[in-house]
């Protein structure tokens, strides 16, 4: 995927391994791991790469009783250049190991990246299908692996589908989505129809590797911009120009039936806006959707490329990971030696109107440490867990407080305030930090609020990484306070709001132990 960093200016060389032996690459590595571990602004509960560069979440999912969670790499610098895949393994979704490196650019279809892909069981083989990328343009690649997904080997047959059907103008190609279905395989992959809107590409495989191309499943609007100034439940956006990471599958309704849900992250022309989705039908090779596309996320690009799997080991659930990417400059992490968080996971449900809500998976309160006193006063709040209850009569208000200092001179404020029957729910980030270099633009949206006025609260705040819940409607931030002491917490209400049996935790390590990078050079 194209990344753009909303704050630069200008873009940053990337800063690449000095020619030298195998040893001199090895000891950068090593330093870029170290310079990483040091900025107390990494997040520490959160998956973040050993050192250099994340971004999107990859081949997801659950083989043998272990998660795994692949993730696009560059392990030589924190920026957007040379893309692997990184690996990581858990025993419970939220303690992670570092594995080897599974993919390394090579010669041929992905010399220039190997780019966003899924993890697949092809009979018993763990194959990747990912974009490779090489001179400007990304073709969809196979990789297969060993049992247990250390090694892999590129299939010669790369790339299996070397670019956009003929006849189609299209503004991007790439990500992938693959399922079987009555004995053969489906693949969507990302694109834009040039003049008409984003898409996922749909073909079909009897074997992963010869392809037929069985035409867009389902196309946007790129003239349809909704006002997103109007604050009400349904959050709608503007779908974009070409649809990113697309997602595909099945969630049980309230009703008793099935929907299907079609994920992406609306892009423009180099621009990464916000993860989206529609919920609807299949019809034969084509999804109708039952109502415009809606938010997935109220914090938009700062949850950007999510990625599902269904979790066999815990009946069946939806388990989804976004990529919350920065809001400093690509200067600021190259200084710091990292770049990209990962959410913690998050499971989807849909409500009866046919609306996703997400909330961390139960296991995150493995994280959970010594309670923090509320409320305020917190002598350290800026790794913790909040939940509570809210009572909202209408125009009641609640307000929460993070990452804060004494004088106020830096703070995060979140506040919900109900109008008729939606909770207007808005980060306030313009006081966040003192570095004035710094993406600060409000995040917002809406709740539906019942007749009883209560809404359920979850904040869970990670050095630099907040992510809210709000009655299942989710908000993913970032924010950099730059004194030591911006870690004060206080809930507060108004105009009739109450808070109620709020209680917090210290968020404990999701790697207690010293991050190693291993793998090709």
């Amino acid at each position: 995927m194209t990344i753009r960093t909303e704050t630069d200016a200008a873009p940053v060389t990337p800063a690449l391994p000095a020619p030298g032996t195998h040893d001199d690459a090895t000891t950068r590595r090593a330093a870029l791991v170290a310079e990483a571990a040091r900025d107390h602004l990494r997040p520490r509960a959160h998956v973040t790469a050993p050192g250099g560069w994340l971004n999107d979440p990859n081949g997801v999912g659950v083989r043998d009783d272990t998660y795994h969670l692949f993730y696009q790499y560059n392990p030589d610098a924190p920026v957007h250049h040379a893309i692997h895949w990184g690996h990581l393994t858990s025993a419970d979704l939220v303690h992670w190991r570092d594995e080897p490196i599974a993919l390394a650019p090579e010669a041929g279809a992905d010399e220039d990246g190997c780019w966003s892909g899924v993890l697949v069981d092809d009979d018993g083989t763990p194959t990747l299908v990912y974009s490779g990328r090489r001179d400007g343009a990304e073709s969809a690649c196979l990789a297969v692996g060993s049992p247990d997904l250390r090694t892999w080997r590129r299939e010669a047959a790369n790339p299996v589908v070397a670019g956009p059907p003929a006849g189609l103008e299209t503004t991007a190609f790439r990500d992938h989505a693959v399922w079987r279905e009555q004995g053969r395989w489906h693949m969507l992959i990302g694109s834009g129809v040039v003049g008409l809107g984003g898409t996922a590409l749909h073909y079909a495989s009897d074997d992963l590797r010869t392809w037929d191309y069985l035409g867009p499943m389902v196309t946007g609007d790129a003239a349809d911009r909704p006002d997103e100034a109007v604050l009400d439940a349904d959050n709608h956006a503007w779908t974009g120009t070409m649809w990113e990471c697309v997602d595909l599958f099945d969630l049980p309704a309230p009703d008793g039936g099935v929907r299907t849900v079609l994920v992406f992250s609306a892009w423009d022309h180099g621009r990464t806006l916000h993860p989206m989705y529609l919920v609807g039908r299949r019809d034969g090779d084509r999804f109708v959707p039952e109502a415009p596309a809606r938010l997935l996320d109220l914090g938009r690009r700062h949850f950007y490329a999510p990625q599902s799997f269904t979790d066999d080991r815990a009946g069946g659930r939806r388990v989804i990971y976004g990529w919350m990417q920065e809001a400093r400059s690509d200067g600021a992490c190259v200084a710091a030696g990292w770049s990209g968080v990962m959410t913690l996971p998050r499971e989807l449900t849909l409500d009866r109107e046919g609306r996703l809500h997400a909330r961390p998976v139960p296991e995150v309160e493995l994280l959970r440490g010594d309670p923090v006193p509320l409320p305020g006063g917190a002598a350290r709040a800026d790794q913790v867990d909040v939940v509570a209850d809210l009572v909202l009569p209408d125009g009641g208000r609640v307000d929460v407080e993070l990452l804060a200092t004494p004088d106020g001179a830096e703070r995060t404020v979140l506040s919900i305030t109900r109008r008729g029957d939606v909770a207007e729910v808005l980060l306030d980030r313009s006081a966040s930090s003192l570095d004035p270099t710094l993406d600060v633009v409000a995040l917002r949206g809406g709740v539906r609020v019942d007749a009883s006025g209560v809404l359920d609260l979850r904040v869970l705040v990670d050095r630099s990484a907040v992510e809210v819940f709000v009655a299942g409607v989710p908000l993913s931030a970032r924010v950099y306070p730059t004194r030591p002491d911006a870690t004060g917490l206080r809930l507060s209400a108004s105009a009739g709001g109450e808070v109620v049996a709020a209680r917090a935790w210290r968020l404990g390590e999701a790697f207690p132990e010293p991050r190693t990078v291993e793998g090709p050079l």
